[in-house]
């Protein structure tokens, strides 16, 4: 695993744990009312992040004269020299507010990328429901033209297989569809010539943390798959994702979710801004 692959797998280790025992409660709420409650308190935290990452007093003092400048504006606005000076030293302003937000927006990736990882496993797909069908795929490491290692499931209570496996040697993929037959959440046991590999599949109605994909070493699947432990570089299974359906709705549904969630924090650290006094 790579440098940035596996600084990315640690963080997503206490972020996991965090994860599931703060977001258990979307389990049992709308999802519209979920996804505006974390949204919320995510937009109230960055804030206050903001706040003490930034240079209040240097953006205080920006924004004092990037107002003054418009007050100047307003009031010599038949002055086509004085009304340009304001201008120009209105856009020096707002490049200045832009320089002074780079260091606090570094500081929020992290977290807020984490975040949206941990959220994505409750809005971003829906779990399969008892008797509806799914394809199960796996892709092996190594050239097209090396051998293929010997690839069964093993075990996998949950569901049963309908078609498979169907191999495909160009991609070195390995195909099965599944249906699913009991709910909970359950392991996918492989067998891959003599070591066993597993996967997460979850049955059931309303809303689950879904995982669709073990990831490889690449750090951008770590980053937007963070549930499952990665694949090593050196295994003979490159990944294996489940395609699962996905969420239906525009608050808390595929891609929806993420427009929501930055609309409604956006809200939130707006409203909050007066109470905490930040200049932004």
């Amino acid at each position: 695993m790579n440098f940035l692959a596996q600084i990315i797998y640690w963080l997503n280790i206490p972020a996991n744990i965090a994860g599931e025992f703060l977001t258990a409660p979307v389990s049992a709420m709308p999802g519209w009312f979920s996804n505006m409650v974390i949204s919320g308190l995510a937009g109230i935290g960055l804030l206050v992040l903001f706040k003490y990452t930034s240079n209040q007093t240097a953006i205080g003092r920006i924004r004092d004269k990037v107002n003054a400048n418009m007050l100047v504006m307003k009031l010599f606005k038949d002055s086509m020299a004085v009304t340009l000076q304001a201008q120009g030293r209105l856009f020096r302003g707002a490049f200045l507010l832009l320089f002074h937000a780079v260091r606090p927006m570094l500081v929020m990736v992290v977290p807020v990328c984490l975040l949206l990882g941990q959220l994505g496993m409750w809005y971003q797909f829906r779990p399969l429901s008892v008797g509806e069908e799914a394809v199960v795929s796996m892709t092996l490491n190594s050239k097209a033209e090396s051998p293929w290692p010997q690839v069964k499931i093993a075990s996998m209570p949950s569901a049963e297989v309908i078609t498979g496996p169907v191999k495909v040697f160009s991609k070195r993929e390995i195909y099965w569809k599944i249906k699913a037959s009991r709910e909970g959440y359950h392991k996918i046991v492989f067998q891959v010539d003599d070591r066993t590999v597993e996967k997460t599949l979850a049955t059931g109605n309303g809303f689950m943390r879904v995982s669709p994909k073990r990831p490889g070493n690449e750090w951008t699947d770590i980053l937007l798959y963070p549930q499952e432990k990665p694949f090593e570089k050196d295994s003979a299974v490159h990944s294996i994702s489940i395609e699962f359906p996905v969420r239906q709705s525009k608050t808390s549904g595929t891609d929806w979710w993420i427009v929501y969630f930055f609309v409604v924090s956006m809200i939130f650290a707006l409203m909050f801004k007066p109470l905490f006094k930040v200049r932004i």
